[in-house]
């Protein structure tokens, strides 16, 4: 039985709140006040408040389910108020949803989903604040989750609008997935790709080739269904791995260590090739190229221009025993300060972050349509200044964590047009089937892979791979 499941019993003292829920309310509080990171901020709560086993898991059910339905929450929220969600104070509209979501997707006892949701409220809000978040509460309390949906549905004003209640996706997202899907083919399975965008995900990890052994591995999971170095955790807290094995076994998604074995592995390693990762924050990628260069005899550089950023990449480049240098500069002026210098080129571009919703929540609420824009403007500069880097004969990986054809297919063909007659496409299907340990199910040009987490149980990495001619 999940955290989320277990039977409570009513707590007899006033002014308490679990500490599950108060942790809970804390991280969604914290994403909406200064955009946190609700999977950088839970764990660190979770440990600060010395959280049992069982807490910790309700705690992580209650913060992603409520972040994930938010839209849906949203309008059975307006529906049971009587008044938009806008017109509803931010602090009481966070304890609110995290009320929905008790409600209406757990096995939580009533009582205890909505004593505790008000006696937050009282914490963070004005006595009439208490009054109306126990009102609202009660209301959705009195009507069960199915009659909700059906209710909610048969309000939507249009097919996209329909599926983005459902599936709590804004419409804008819930259309370029649309369109993503279309250009494989694919667009059938549109709901099932939403559908797995809140599921949680399982924990994937990476054993960096060449520093650790199968020793090192056994007993913690199973192989992953595709990367060559990767595995599915069974169990446990993965962070005490990492530091076991002082970083050489980390947490990364599958979809991510395929894209970085696409570079290293495209073809045969010349000993005293140069590679570039970059964009490296925060250095999961670069780790996993710095372990395949020490084993082929490269060099990795890796370049992130946020300073922060930049930290986190020597801290994960701590685990491989070889000195790489961190750049911090600015990468759409590569072409200009280093023409023609690297043999392959990482450009794990900015993106919208649209193919990691089930890992970020969040990210689906803080997207806007004009970030696209932006983000196209960033990343055609990059992959301008990524070509320009690359020695003749060498291979770039464009990579972005977003499925939007605007950031994918879009900048490479520009890419492409560009600089015709001087870059060529490279087959990038049969280099990643190739390291797969199974066969994908792939749709679409066999120049590019986009991978799916409803078909792969990956993040929704996009790969190409684009050769410069000698």
């Amino acid at each position: 039985m999940s955290g989320a499941d277990r039977p409570e019993r009513p707590r007899a003292q006033s002014g308490f709140v679990q500490p599950a829920r108060r942790v809970a309310y804390e991280v969604i509080a914290a994403v909406r006040e200064s955009d946190a990171y609700a999977n950088l901020l839970l764990p660190t709560r979770i440990k600060r408040a010395a959280l049992n086993t069982a807490d910790a898991a309700l705690a992580t059910e209650l913060t992603y389910g409520t972040l994930r339905m938010q839209g849906f929450y949203d309008r059975v929220i307006a529906e049971a108020a009587g008044r938009p969600v806008s017109a509803i104070d931010p602090a009481i509209l966070d304890v609110l949803r995290l009320g929905a979501h008790q409600l209406l997707a757990t096995r939580v006892a009533t009582h205890a989903a909505v004593n505790e949701s008000v006696e937050q409220a009282r914490q963070v809000g004005s006595r009439a604040a208490t009054g109306f978040c126990n009102g609202v509460l009660r209301t959705i309390s009195r009507t069960s989750a199915e009659e909700w949906r059906e209710r909610i549905l048969a309000q939507s004003t249009s097919a996209d609008d329909r599926l983005a209640a459902e599936y709590s996706h804004p419409a804008w997202v819930v259309r370029a997935f649309r369109q993503s899907l279309k250009a494989e083919g694919r667009e059938s399975e549109l709901e099932e790709l939403l559908a797995a965008d809140n599921a949680p995900p399982r924990v994937n990890m990476v054993a960096l080739p060449g520093l650790t052994t199968a020793e090192d591995t056994a007993g913690l999971g199973v192989p992953d269904a595709f990367s060559p170095t990767g595995f599915v955790l069974a169990g446990g807290d993965p962070v005490h791995i990492m530091n076991d094995h002082e970083g050489r076994i980390r947490v990364q998604d599958e979809g991510s260590q395929l894209a970085a074995l696409a570079l290293s592995r495209a073809r045969p390693v010349q000993a005293g090739e140069r590679w570039l990762d970059l964009c490296a924050g925060p250095g999961g990628k670069a780790a996993l190229l710095a372990a395949e260069a020490i084993a082929a005899g490269a060099e990795l550089v890796a370049n992130e221009l946020v300073p922060a950023r930049a930290t986190l990449v020597r801290k994960a480049l701590q685990a491989v025993p070889a000195a790489v240098p961190v750049w911090e500069q600015d990468g759409t002026a590569f072409a200009d300060t280093h023409p023609d210098s690297f043999d392959r080129i990482l450009l794990d571009a900015p993106c919208t972050g649209l193919g990691a919703l089930r890992r970020r929540p969040e990210a689906r609420w803080r997207k806007q349509p004009r970030d696209v824009a932006e983000l196209s403007d960033l990343q055609s500069g990059l992959i301008e200044a990524a070509l320009g880097a690359l020695k003749p004969g060498g291979i770039l990986a464009y990579v972005t964590c977003s499925p939007h054809t605007a950031e994918t297919r879009g900048i490479v063909a520009t890419a492409l047009k560009k600089w015709a007659g001087r870059v060529t496409a490279l087959d990038t299907a049969a280099v990643v089937q190739g390291l797969s340990r199974s066969p994908l199910d792939l749709a679409g040009p066999e120049t590019s892979v986009q991978l799916w987490p409803h078909r792969h149980g990956t993040d929704a990495m996009f790969i190409t791979l684009l050769e410069r001619t000698a």
